[in-house]
């Protein structure tokens, strides 16, 4: 039974969430499917070819010619974009700024969800996005809602870029900033805003080790199992 399982986490940014999913999904042996990364390929694709990330209709028009792709990697699983390889690109500070509107449009949400369903039905997946449990995938059989204080998740994302070396002009304050402005956009557009399914399980990541996270997670799994 366990090897046919859709787990999904959900939660604002920095909550942890690619952090657990992933390290669930290789202790399952699982597929892990990043699905904030797919939108940050589109809001990068965009960019790339000069297109406004506000405007709505050309970024439309630009998905059929985005194809996105997945390479398994140690400790970062290599993200595609049109056979380019952007893991580290689409962490840009500029493509974090956009990726909010980029999500929001009807035609790229379309478009993810059809692709991240389509991995899902293939085998056992460890998902993780802002409406897995509420529209990817509704009747997931486990549903995880991780959360953690807006300071701590700045101080994540803050220590994170540092040791990358990536948006190291960016203070500690603006992506405090950032990231509550991020909470508000994605738990207010019109189309699959960020919410906690009905039957989803709150999981508040502020103050533990990623270990003592996995164990509390590794436990609802088991309840549900």
């Amino acid at each position: 039974m366990m090897k046919s399982m859709q787990i999904a986490i959900d939660g604002p940014a920095s909550a942890g969430k690619s952090t657990i999913a992933k390290i669930l999904a290789n202790d399952l042996d699982y597929v892990y499917v990043d699905t904030g990364a797919m939108y940050r390929v589109v809001t990068l694709a965009a960019l790339q070819a000069g297109i406004d990330p506000n405007d709505e209709q050309a970024v439309t028009d630009l998905l059929p010619n985005v194809k996105i792709t997945f390479k398994p990697g140690t400790p970062t699983q290599h993200v595609y974009l049109n056979g380019q390889e952007v893991t580290e690109a689409i962490r840009s500070d500029e493509v974090a700024r956009n990726v909010s509107a980029v999500a929001s449009y009807a035609a790229v949400r379309s478009t993810m969800t059809e692709l991240q369903r389509e991995i899902a039905s293939n085998a056992g997946v460890v998902m993780d996005g802002r409406d897995i449990g509420t529209t990817v995938l509704p009747h997931a059989d486990v549903k995880i809602f991780l959360i953690a204080s807006v300071q701590e998740r700045a101080e994540r994302r803050y220590k994170e870029n540092q040791a990358k070396g990536i948006d190291t002009d960016t203070t500690l304050a603006e992506l405090t900033q950032a990231i509550e402005q991020r909470d508000y956009l994605d738990s207010h557009r019109e189309i699959s805003p960020l919410k906690k399914a009905d039957d989803a399980v709150e999981l508040d990541t502020t103050g533990l080790s990623i270990d003592e996270v996995v164990d509390r997670a590794k436990a609802i799994i088991a309840d549900k199992a």
